[in-house]
């Protein structure tokens, strides 16, 4: 039987601390599906589909990793794809306490699910979407946190005129 994970988010962006939990899941299981969220909630930098652009570019030649995207509730996805494993990467003790909180609620939704939680590897643990859109607006360097095509695409939308 196929071991799989589903590793749910909004990715905005995409860090290098995210693809490292992916990197380090495939050796784990057979499949990895990245589940891009599509959150009307939060002011995203990166639509979704350019968020499932970025992710297929990086993984294009991982056979173990699959992409997708999903709206509404995490419960009801996880459902339609029979895939009752959630991957959660976490870098606080704050992480902690939130993803608690989703796990609990998510296994009250569904008995069916269990959340397995990445501690992040410590190069990565001080890596935060806003660090990282701060960094680009005041024009650094970003690379040593997100992947070039991350940065590329990041510095089209927060760098543009008008």
């Amino acid at each position: 039987m196929k071991k799989s994970v589903i590793y749910p988010g909004s990715f905005d962006p995409l860090t290098n601390g995210h693809v490292n939990i992916i990197e380090r899941a495939a050796r784990c299981f057979d499949e990895v599906i990245i589940g891009v969220a599509k959150n009307s909630s939060k002011n995203s930098i990166l639509t979704p589909d350019e968020r499932v652009y970025i992710f297929k570019k990086l993984f294009k030649n991982k056979k173990k990793i699959i992409i997708d995207q999903f709206e509404g509730l995490l419960a009801e996805y996880v459902n339609k794809k029979k895939i009752y494993t959630i991957l959660r990467g976490m870098r606080t003790v704050q992480d902690f306490e939130y993803e608690l909180q989703m796990a609990t609620s998510n296994n009250k939704l569904n008995k069916k699910i269990e959340t397995i939680f990445m501690v992040a590897d410590g190069n990565y643990s001080h890596i935060s979407s806003s660090l990282i859109k701060d960094i680009i607006r005041l024009g650094g360097d970003a690379s040593n946190f997100i992947p070039k095509i991350v940065e590329k695409e990041l510095r089209k939308k927060l760098l543009k005129k008008g």
